[in-house]
């Protein structure tokens, strides 16, 4: 059996430990692993393949990032091609990816990735590439499973800053917004706001307007507590409006979101007159070593993967259904993207605990 990993679509904290996990479960098989570089550009000749072994794998478990590297522009059904004249067209290259699998042995595909990157998975299975999914992302929207490894991980390093932005906020009386990531969820901003003991939170999930973000924080003003900290998801949209967009994007990737915490602070500090100040966490929370939950769940995936390999369970992603890890069909993940639900216990507290959602 040679078995291939990719890593797909943003890197997110774990990665390494998924990678090592499935090469050291199927190398104890007697298995033969490779590692796809930069998503499937590897084995579209824009990068290579490497053998994996266990001293490739040695000492990574609790390293950030991954040894495979990753791009969230490598759709191999809508493959950005550059031309000579500097333009890029997108161009259909999945026959090609799947007859070099085919050429260089590899008889099933492990592929680490969020929404995006299973989607991809889903639709190569389709196409009769045997692969396994496991689901990635900090920002918790993969359905079908309890948690994503990364989000624990992206979730302590926003409630940290959080915590340091308090005591600096309550120094000067400002108001401070923190702009996290999700740009369609608002699992990253809402565990880590209500944990931070946040002041408002912003999410995609519930539009906000921001007269009444202010009114809240006037609110504290006139019971004598003169700072505020503002959580706010990169995808949160006021009543009526649009997500907030920056920049254009490169060939083959979204538009990216951004800007709203700028955004929001600038309408809070003209309506209250408080000053206030903006931090954009970014990247930060894709960055660094993974939580101990991360590296356990990430390495409880990696095993699973090569089980569920091993059973043949094609076409099947590994989930966590608490207390075991189990699988379902990809399909069956990207039916409903995982969303926080406004009416959530988590929500309901956060409300009666005081927090505003701008609603």
């Amino acid at each position: 059996m040679r078995v291939a990993i990719s890593t797909g679509g943003g890197d997110a904290p774990g990665l390494n430990a998924v990678i090592r996990a499935a090469v050291l479960s199927a190398v104890d098989r007697g298995w033969h692993v490779l590692g796809i570089r930069k998503g499937y550009a590897g084995l579209l000749g824009d990068d290579d393949t490497v053998p994996l072994g266990r001293d490739d794998v040695r000492g990574i478990g609790h390293l950030g990032g991954t040894i495979l590297r990753t791009t969230n522009r490598g759709n191999p059904f809508s493959y950005p091609v550059k031309q000579a004249d500097g333009s890029f067209v997108e161009v259909d290259r999945s026959d090609e990816l799947i007859e070099n699998a085919r050429n260089l042995g590899i008889n099933a595909v492990i592929a680490i990735g969020g929404d995006g990157s299973l989607r991809i998975a889903q639709r190569l299975w389709e196409k009769g590439l045997r692969v396994v999914g496991v689901p990635k992302t900090i920002d918790n929207d993969v359905s079908g499973t309890v948690t994503t490894f990364g989000f624990d991980t992206a979730v302590t390093t926003a409630m940290d800053a959080i915590d340091k932005l308090h005591t600096t906020a309550e120094s000067h009386d400002r108001v401070i917004v923190v702009e996290v990531m999700g740009r369609h969820a608002g699992f990253i901003a809402l565990y880590a706001g209500l944990a931070g003991a946040a002041h408002v939170i912003l999410i995609p999930e519930i539009p906000y307007d921001v007269q009444k973000v202010s009114d809240a924080i006037m609110a504290r003003e006139q019971r004598g507590r003169h700072f505020d900290v503002v959580v706010v998801a990169e995808g949160a949209v006021p009543s009526g409006g649009e997500e907030s967009i920056i920049g254009a994007s490169l060939p083959g990737q979204d538009r990216r979101v951004g800007g709203v915490g700028e955004r929001v602070a600038y309408e809070i500090e003209k309506r209250t007159g408080k000053e206030c100040r903006t931090i954009v966490l970014g990247h930060l929370q894709r960055g660094g070593m993974p939580t101990g939950y991360d590296r356990l769940l990430a390495t409880r995936f990696g095993g699973a993967a090569v089980e569920a390999v091993e059973a043949g369970k094609w076409g099947q992603m590994v989930a966590l259904h608490s207390p075991h890890i189990v699988t379902i069909p990809i399909e069956e993940a990207l039916r409903t993207p995982r969303r926080v639900d406004p009416n959530h216990d988590i929500v309901r507290t956060a409300r009666h605990t005081g927090i505003s959602f701008g609603d």
